[in-house]
């Protein structure tokens, strides 16, 4: 059987790409969606206290850095990262996606904020985002769908302080109950939401599988895309120990970016840039011990988010900063002093390296070697300036003392692999997501991003893809 559509991957990137296609494609269409995990129930999560039954360190080799200094996290199974993110939304700002025009350093990417903004918005709408539409730091064209959640005492007092750069956190962690969804707990647990209120393939994309054109079928591991010149025949799986293959009139790989340009590469594709320039942001924590102040009074787990230190001349040689405050206890020892805590999470934009990469395993071509020697001195003098700047910052709240610890990895926002472009000399995929040279193939998600800016890129993917399949099949 032929397939109108082959669909690799289920996290964001290929089920929103999915969803609009859907809307696009014929009734008499026949899509096929390939899920190298299982799926696990939102109960079964719960139940095993883990997002999946696979343990993905083992599907790849990390060299470089140490684990400890350096590692990345990813899902596998049916939904991917939906399963385990913290479910932060915040936009890119205008000047992210030109960064080499506004500040001479990077790559400006293909896109404007503003070709993404109504894609940003059915994103948004699709998750059921909570966040501030009347004082936010974009451009809106649609308001959030729901109201943001409750700051903390704290941060109501640096929002009065700065009241154009700190607003509510943008989340999919719902302020109030949806139909698929409860409204969130605050338990602070959310990489495994207890009461299923953050979005999920899960509990948000059912209708995608409800559709009778489209066959899911999991455990089916993709080993190559099977091309002729430059055209996409189909893909080739392993599944319950053989191999299968089915062809496709269009294919498109949703994995993440470790896996997405190892799999073309072990197809044969070549590119200087595919599997370069691995990379996502920096980040560290600030924790600030309050004087007669208590917290944790907010709605969800990140409450707050600050621009204070993003936007200005230092990003000509340092990365902007986005600082997300934190919800979650973590309570003084001190009598009468338990709650008098805030934490700050500092994320740090970094430039993506060439020395940075993913390569089929020379040990073992069928696993993933993903390289990271090094952080760029960029993101590092962004997490310097951050450090100094961030007493001055919080100056309008009565503080002890504040602790930095160590740079540590973000959220695993893998990133980088199959960079976007106008240029097919310098790109992977165009500025609609498709093959330079094959254009019945498509690669979506944050494999894609030029650059690394320091909002989480999950809302970006998202909007991405969606662009991608109205793009595909205007």
């Amino acid at each position: 059987m032929n397939y109108d559509l082959i669909v690799v991957g289920t996290g964001f990137a290929g089920n929103f790409f999915l969803k609009r296609a859907l809307e696009k494609l014929p009734e008499s269409a026949r899509v096929l969606v390939l899920e190298r995990g299982k799926m696990t129930t939102h109960a079964d999560q719960v139940r095993m206290r883990a997002n999946s039954e696979t343990d993905a360190a083992s599907l790849i080799r990390q060299t470089g850095m140490s684990p400890e200094e350096k590692r990345w996290v990813f899902n596998v199974g049916f939904g991917g990262g939906s399963n385990c993110w913290w479910a932060g939304t915040p936009r890119m700002l205008p000047s992210d996606f030109r960064i080499r025009s506004q500040y001479g350093v990077g790559i400006d990417w293909p896109i404007s904020y503003d070709e993404l903004e109504p894609y940003y918005c059915d994103a948004e709408e699709a998750m059921s985002i909570a966040g501030p539409s009347e004082n936010s730091p974009y451009r809106r064209s649609r308001p959030y769908p729901l109201p943001p959640h409750r700051l903390t005492e704290p941060e109501r007092i640096v929002q009065k302080t700065y009241p154009q750069t700190f607003f509510p956190q943008p989340n999919a962690r719902a302020s109030r109950a949806v139909p698929s969804r409860a409204r969130c707990c605050a338990n602070g647990v959310c990489g495994l939401c207890p009461v299923d209120s953050k979005f999920t393939a899960l509990n948000g994309f059912t209708s995608n599988y409800d559709d009778p054109r489209v066959e899911l079928r999991l455990e089916s591991e993709v080993v190559q895309v099977d091309r002729e010149g430059n055209l996409a025949r189909g893909v080739t799986y392993r599944s319950g120990g053989k191999l299968h293959s089915v062809s496709g009139d269009t294919i498109v790989l949703a994995a993440n970016a470790i896996f997405n340009p190892h799999l073309m590469m072990r197809s044969g594709f070549e590119h200087p840039r595919l599997g370069r320039r691995l990379h996502e942001q920096l980040s560290f924590n600030a924790f600030l011990y309050l004087d007669g102040l208590d917290g944790f009074q907010g709605s969800t787990s990140v409450t707050g988010q600050g621009y204070m230190l993003y936007e200005g001349e230092h990003r000509r040689e340092a990365g902007a900063v986005l600082m997300e405050t934190w919800n979650v206890p973590r309570y003084r020892p001190e009598p009468g002093k338990w709650r008098q805590f805030m934490e700050v999470y500092v994320i740090v934009e970094d430039l993506p390296l060439d020395e940075n990469f993913v390569e089929p395993d020379p040990e073992n071509p069928d696993r993933a070697r993903a390289h990271y020697q090094r952080h760029s001195d960029y993101g590092l003098n962004g997490v310097a300036r951050a450090r100094e700047k961030i007493p001055d910052v919080f100056s309008c709240l009565p503080i002890e003392k504040i602790e930095f610890t160590p740079i540590r990895d973000t959220d695993s926002h893998i990133q980088g692999t199959t960079m976007m472009g106008d240029d097919p000399a310098t790109s992977v995929v165009d500025r609609d997501s498709v093959h330079h040279e094959v254009r019945n193939l498509l690669v979506l998600g944050s494999s894609t991003f030029p650059t690394g800016p320091a909002p989480n890129p999950t809302l970006t993917l998202s909007a991405l893809a969606i662009r991608a399949a109205e793009q595909y099949y205007a």
